[in-house]
Parts: C-alpha cells; sequence; structure tokens
C-alpha cells in the first residue's frame, strides 16, 4: 500500500507570545521592514497567516504527537524527522527535536539573529497519492550518496516515490546474487559501478524514514542489451541473409528459459525491494530482430500468432506480470503495454496528446500514472518551470470515477545526458513545479505569476539546505539618472 502522509500537532514548548517595547517594534518596522515568508512549497490545501507572531527559542522547542493522530509515539519515521528538521530550522544549534517540512518553512529570523514563526492555521493533505520522481541509473552511473541527496531534496518536495530506473541497455549495474554476472560483466565497472544490495537496503531505509517508496524498474523485454552480457541465451540473436548477424536484440520470449531466468530474478527483487510495487518497463521494443529469427518465427506459428507481434509481446509481458504476482507485486508498465495488455497500471509517457492516452486507459477501469508533461530531459524551452506548473492531469472529458484512476504523476529524468555533476540543477526547481501540481489544489495553483515569488523564495530555502537549484530568472534593475 502506498505510504500516508502522516503529520503530527506541534506544540511550542516555550508557549508565551512575544511582547516587545512597541515603539522599540516601531521603530524596527520603520528601519528593517517587517519580517516574514513568502509561503510554503507545495501550498497546502488551506494556509491562513496573519501577522501576529510568536518568538520560538531552539533550547525549549519540541513538537509533540496529537491526541487525535493516527500516529503514536515511537513513530521512527516521525521521530526520525523530527531530528532531521531541527538542523534545518534552527541551523546554529545541533540538539533538540523539532517535525516537518510546512512548518520548516514558516520559521524565520529576524536581523539579530532571533527565530519567530507567524500565527498560522493550516489544513493540508495530497491531491494525488502517487508524487514521483524517476532517476535513470544505466546510462549513467550515480553514486549512492547523490541518490540520497536527490531523496533529501524529494522530500523538501513532498514527492513520495523513488521510481529507480536501475538498469537498461548502457549498463546493469545493480549487484544479483542469483545471476553475479549481469553486474560482473554488464555494469561499467564491476566494483565501483555497482549497487550492492547493502547499497540498495541504505537507499530504501533513507528514503522511507523522508515518507518515500522506492519503486524499481526491470524494464523488458527491450532496452536489456546489457542483460545479454551476463545472461548466455537471453537475448534474440538477429538474423540477415539467413544467417545469425551476431547482434542481438530484446529478450528471447520463444524459450523456457527466458521464463525460468525471470522467475528466479524476480523472485530475489521481489525480496530485495519491499514495496508492493514493481515496473516492468514494457516499452520501445524493436520487433526487427524477433521478425528476422526464424525460431522465433516459428514459435508464433506454434501459438497461433501468425505474424503479428503484438500478440508476441503481449504473450511474454503476460508471463512476466504472472512471475511478479505469484510474489504478490502489483506490476506497473509503460503505456505501450496497454495497447494490448488490460491487468496493470499504466504509466503515460508519449507526447501527442497525452491526456487522450490518460482518458483511454482510465475508460478501461486502470489505475493511471502521468508522466508526459514532466520529461525533463526533453528538448524545448525546458529552462521555464512554468511550462511544467500549467499541466492539468484531469483536463479530459470522463466521469468522477474515471478521473479517480488518476493517482498521480512523475517526473522523469533520463540519463543520456546526466550524471552527478548536473542531476540536482537539472532537476530543481524544475521538478518543484510539478510537486506543487501533485500535492496542491489546481483552483488555488493556477497563477504562475502568483506561484513565482513563493517559488523564488523556495529554491532559495533548497539552496540554503545545500541542493544546488539553478535559477528561476535573472532580473535586471534600471535606475532613473
Amino acid at each position: 500500500m502506498p505510504v500516508r502522509d502522516m503529520s503530527v500537532m506541534c506544540a511550542v514548548c516555550s508557549g508565551r507570545r512575544a511582547r516587545p517595547n512597541l515603539n522599540l517594534l516601531l521603530l524596527l518596522i520603520l528601519l528593517l521592514g517587517p519580517h516574514t515568508v513568502e509561503g510554503v512549497w507545495p501550498l497546502p490545501q488551506a494556509i491562513t497567516s496573519s501577522t501576529e507572531r510568536y518568538p520560538l527559542t531552539p533550547q525549549a522547542f519540541c513538537f509533540s504527537y496529537g491526541r487525535r493522530s493516527a500516529a503514536r509515539p515511537g513513530c521512527s519515521v516521525l521521530d526520525a524527522a523530527s531530528e532531521r528538521y531541527f538542523s534545518l530550522i534552527f541551523p546554529d544549534y545541533t540538539y533538540g527535536s523539532t517535525g516537518l517540512e510546512t512548518f520548516s518553512q514558516l520559521v524565520y529570523q529576524d536581523d539579530f539573529g532571533s527565530y519567530f514563526v507567524n500565527k498560522t492555521k493550516i489544513e493540508d493533505f495530497p491531491r494525488f497519492q502517487f508524487r514521483g520522481i524517476l532517476l535513470d541509473t544505466s546510462r549513467h552511473y550515480l553514486p549512492v550518496k547523490t541518490i540520497l541527496k536527490s531523496l533529501d531534496a524529494m522530500a523538501y518536495n513532498k514527492f513520495n516515490v523513488f521510481h529507480w530506473h536501475i538498469v537498461d541497455d548502457p549498463s546493469f549495474p545493480y549487484q544479483s546474487h542469483t545471476f553475479p554476472d549481469l553486474s560482473s560483466k554488464g555494469a561499467f565497472h564491476p566494483m565501483t559501478h555497482i549497487y550492492t544490495q547493502s547499497d540498495v537496503r541504505r537507499v530504501i531505509s533513507y528514503a522511507r524514514l523522508r515518507g518515500i517508496r522506492v519503486l524499481p524498474e526491470f524494464d523488458s523485454p527491450g532496452h536489456t542489451k546489457s542483460w545479454g552480457k551476463g545472461q548466455s541465451d537471453l537475448l534474440t540473436p538477429c538474423y540477415k541473409g539467413g544467417i545469425p548477424s551476431g547482434t542481438f536484440g530484446p529478450v528471447n520470449p520463444a524459450l523456457p528459459s527466458t521464463y525460468q531466468f525471470m522467475e528466479r530474478l524476480f523472485k530475489e527483487v521481489s525480496a530485495v525491494f519491499p514495496d508492493s510495487y514493481i515496473h516492468l518497463g514494457g516499452d520501445e521494443v524493436d520487433l526487427s530482430c524477433w521478425r528476422s529469427n526464424p525460431y522465433v518465427r516459428a514459435f508464433m506459428q506454434k501459438m497461433g500468432f501468425g505474424v503479428d507481434f503484438a500478440k508476441l509481446e503481449a504473450f511474454y509481458m503476460e508471463k512476466v506480470v504472472n512471475i511478479t504476482s505469484f510474489f504478490n507485486k502489483t506490476s506497473i508498465v509503460w503505456q505501450d503495454v496497454f495497447d494490448y495488455h488490460e491487468r496493470v497500471m499504466v504509466e503515460v509517457w508519449k507526447e501527442g496528446c497525452y491526456l487522450c492516452e490518460v482518458r483511454r486507459v482510465a475508460k478501461a477501469g486502470l489505475r493511471v500514472i502521468l508522466a508526459s508533461p514532466w520529461y525533463l530531459d526533453q528538448p524545448g524551452p525546458t529552462h521555464n518551470w512554468a511550462r511544467y506548473y500549467t499541466v492539468w492531469p484531469l483536463a479530459f472529458k470522463g466521469t468522477e470515477e474515471q478521473k479517480s484512476l488518476v493517482i498521480g504523476g512523475e517526473v522523469c529524468m533520463w540519463g543520456e545526458y546526466v550524471d552527478a555533476t548536473n542531476l540536482a540543477p537539472r532537476l530543481w526547481p524544475r521538478a518543484s513545479a510539478a510537486a506543487e501540481r501533485l500535492w496542491s489544489n489546481e483552483k488555488q495553483t493556477s497563477s504562475v505569476d502568483k506561484a513565482f515569488p513563493r517559488l523564488q523564495d523556495f529554491r532559495c530555502i533548497l539552496l540554503r539546505r545545500g541542493i544546488q537549484a539553478e535559477p528561476l530568472y535573472a532580473y535586471s534593475i534600471t535606475t532613473n539618472m
């Protein structure tokens, strides 16, 4: 089940309101201007703030569990968050405990270093339950510390799913105990560019304490060139002129050994990655190699598929979905698979009328994840964060029941031109625009102009927290001489 967004009610243990000398207060306002915050990001469902403010004393500040909170004292996720956010809210102090993201953005310092928070009433919950970030660790290897830093940034933005596109054509960095040759022969380097199962456990634990699920993707039958380096007879031999060409295509769907391999691999993967969902890919399968192979064509005739290679691909995906279902996993696939398979959760990724595809999937009664408008590696004016903010996931003709099947969306950062050196500025704050779209009330967040000062302020927060978010825009200041 998806991780629920939990909250605790806060209590300022010092308990007393500020009672400054009024004359001094007026002088400070005239000299320095009032101190406040632009607002929080993503925008809560309802927020009311006043100029009335309370002083915060770090030594006497704490959060407590609300009497009606579903979480009880001793919750490791919330307790860890309390300790983690203390240093974010009070960077000059290293002790005590405090609470969660929205509150941390409301605390500010005056010019004398004192901490304050304005009287604020907030009602909040996420609009969509699935709010994901995809990172591609096959095309360029990302060190574990880079992934952990990305998880921090995700938590600051209230993303709750890390879609780990862990393997692909270029490399197979996941170190399998069952099939160790997959990484020893398929990774960029068998020692330095792999993810051990200890690494995976570390990422999962780190993510859990930040309210983030880890969704692994093992994409097949296409995007598997690196698999074949460590597993002979897995990929389809391509033919040219009636003889093998020496090249290989997608996973060979005609061999029983293929499914025996997949069963053993996904048995291990299901144990290493405890989430109830698994992404099986299924996109961009090059059918030309299958067409060229006489043994594959003979298998198709035997199965009654004729020359319909879509049926062959459907046969393969059905077998793999059944394997993962046996291990109690719910399968997510790219939209290519929905074209002929109707027992999965579908992620829409193709350009064009993506809402038409969302409607088609929802009309079939399947749950949908939207990714098409949030491909951050696509060409065009991608520096413009507003492009990712003005997305309306439910703007299609359909019933309320059909729209409820759109469970969320995902920002995709593919790795052709991204590694640890430029990941953060490529992601942030553009991904923050998608974060608010997936969290906040659409009617209250429809204006780019109103959102800009909040996002600009939030970008500064990310920078102070060590996230190298790129600038939003450059303003020039003109003066009259």
